[in-house]
């Protein structure tokens, strides 16, 4: 049995391990060589009488157990598996893409005048495998758009790999800031398509606007240089005060409905009759981008009769009179600004005609165009004084008590009836909190009347130093 067995084996192994250890306690003295023999046989002796076996013994095959073995030898190709570095998938080349190049002028963050035309110029790489046609376009997509149209097309076609400067022309706002306006390509098809990996990513002009509003031209200081008229005459520069065919004088700090100064200002007054009227044409003036007409408008103080019309026009060369916008005011203490952009006639020479009609009898038409002047805006300062925007004042006051003259007399009576019609009324810059606001079909409604009123023989005196 093979319990027995190991018995066996297990007691020479016992011997030889005690008789090794017997050794090695002996002396270091060298053993004679038949000692040694005489040991080896009778250790051979008794491990040939354990090995003859007594019964034949029974051999039981043991249980396989699964085990995991490498063989030294095969006729099967040993695979190792190593790490290899595989670039990433490679997107696919699109028929429409762009690649920013630069920008040609106007870098991000440029500063830029107020009002200022500039050309920005962006450089693109047409990277697709599409040409760019003429049926191609830039467009705009959000942000400030500078006064550009919504689409520009290409002017001539970009094959792929090749690089283009595309140009457009923009105007800076009126106000300091920081400004952005995005822009796409957009195909033949109507697809909008931009610049990056994934060609959608928007292509920019991106500005600073900083400056100052400048007086381009001055009404008052040049008014001499209009030809006057009313309905009955050529009139003279100055008039003279009282002329009941209608004058035009410049006025030092003249009182305005509220009592209060703003400026200086023209005092025109119509011929006096129920269709009466006065108009100074000016001469040509070269418009700029961003151009505006600015002046207060109303009565002049005490003027209790007070109900005109006013009129801004113009003429570009001998065509017909255009009207940008016109202005019922009656006498009711107040005063209304006039903020019109005439940015539309720009490098044209245009004739500004400034109007005042009469809305009935015009014994007390004493109308008032303070301040009235074509502001400018400009990156820089420059030696013409800046112009201000005077705050309307809403609490009339008065501040002296008009003294009686003379009656006027009516000249002649007019055959023909004279009847002002609105054109267009361009937005004011400030919108009075008064109770109506003046329009060119409506007559403002006096929300307070100052204490002191003339009669109507009176007429009333300016209340500042005529500008001779």
């Amino acid at each position: 049995m093979m319990p027995n067995l190991i018995k066996k084996l297990s007691i020479p192994a016992l011997l030889l391990s005690i008789t090794l250890a017997c050794s090695t306690l002996a002396p270091a003295t060298p053993q004679p060589v038949e000692t040694l023999n005489a040991l080896y046989t009778s250790v051979a002796a008794t491990l040939d009488s354990l090995s003859t076996p007594t019964e034949t013994p029974q051999i039981v095959e043991p249980t396989a157990t699964p085990f995991l073995s490498f063989p030294t030898t095969s006729s099967t190709p040993f695979i190792v598996n190593t790490i290899t570095s595989v670039p990433p998938t490679q997107t696919a080349i699109k028929c429409d893409a762009a690649a920013f190049v630069a920008d040609v002028t106007i870098t991000d963050g440029a500063l830029i005048g107020r009002g200022s035309d500039f050309t920005k110029i962006w450089r693109l790489k047409n990277v697709g495998t599409c040409t760019w046609t003429t049926s191609y376009a830039i467009v705009y997509v959000s942000g400030e758009k500078f006064g550009a149209s919504n689409v520009i097309p290409l002017t001539a076609q970009v094959v792929p790999g090749q690089t283009v400067d595309i140009a457009i022309n923009l105007t800076a706002p009126n106000a300091n800031g920081r400004y952005r306006g995005n822009w796409k390509l957009r195909n033949s098809l109507g697809a909008l398509f931009g610049v990056g990996p994934d060609a959608q990513t928007n292509f920019y002009v991106d500005v600073n606007v900083s400056g100052y509003t400048l007086s381009a031209y001055d009404f008052v200081v040049n008014y001499c240089d209009a030809t006057w008229k009313s309905e009955t005459k050529n009139l003279g520069c100055p008039g003279s005060q009282g002329d009941d065919r209608g004058f035009v004088r410049a006025l030092k700090e003249p009182a305005m409905e509220d009592g209060a100064t703003r400026g200086d200002g023209l005092l025109t007054y119509p011929n006096k009759s129920g269709s009466g009227f006065i108009s100074g044409k000016f001469p040509n003036f070269i418009v700029q981008n961003g151009d505006r007409f600015q002046a207060l408008i109303g009565c002049q103080y005490g003027a209790k009769g007070c109900d005109v019309i006013f009129r801004l026009q113009y003429q570009i060369g001998n065509g017909d009179v255009k009207t940008l916008g016109q202005w019922h005011e009656a006498y009711e203490g107040l005063y209304y600004p006039v903020n019109v952009d005439i940015s539309a006639l720009r490098n044209q020479k245009v004739k500004f005609i400034l109007t005042v009609l009469a809305n009935g009898s015009s014994h007390d038409d004493f109308a008032l165009w303070v301040n009235p002047r074509i502001t400018r805006q400009s990156a820089n300062p420059s030696t013409v004084t800046p112009s201000r925007t005077p705050t309307a004042s809403r609490t009339p006051t008065a501040s002296r008590t008009p003294t009686a003259s003379r009656t006027p007399t009516a000249s002649r009576t007019p055959t023909a009836s004279r009847t002002p019609t609105a054109s267009q009324t361009p937005t004011a810059s400030q919108t009075p909190t008064a109770s109506q606001t003046p329009t060119a079909s409506s007559t403002a409604t006096a929300s307070q009347t100052p204490t002191t009123t003339p009669t109507d023989t009176e007429t009333p005196e300016p209340s500042a130093t005529p500008m001779q």
